[in-house]
């Protein structure tokens, strides 16, 4: 599951910087056409890499919640389970225990 996580965000991050050479791309291209001023263009760069890191951070903080969450139901379950097995050994070492006592204090065909 952690894989499946990292590659999305892997792929996430490798289409911002598709989309960050794409809008300089289109920009140069406006530019190009007399579209937009070259002050303009920055402007307008400066705007979305100022969007982009706003919206990755919120991402980044998102899926960090989500991560402890899904880490936090994990570590619940892990203890409920470990509980539950603790608590069937020692039935069954309290039930080892009194087969042995039993067994101990048989009278033997010899006596």
């Amino acid at each position: 599951m952690f894989d499946a996580l990292k590659k999305t965000l892997l792929a996430g991050m490798g289409a911002a910087v598709i989309t960050k050479d794409k809008a300089e791309v289109a920009l140069a291209e406006f530019i190009k056409q007399g579209k937009v001023s070259a002050a303009d263009a920055q402007a307008m760069a400066r705007k979305l890499a100022k969007d982009g890191q706003a919206e990755y951070k919120t991402m980044s903080r998102e899926v960090g919640e989500k991560l402890k969450k899904l880490t936090d139901r994990s570590d619940e379950v892990a203890r409920a389970r470990i509980a539950r097995l603790e608590a069937r050994l020692a039935a069954l070492e309290k039930k080892q225990r009194a087969k042995s006592r039993a067994a101990r204090s048989k009278p033997t065909a010899s006596s």
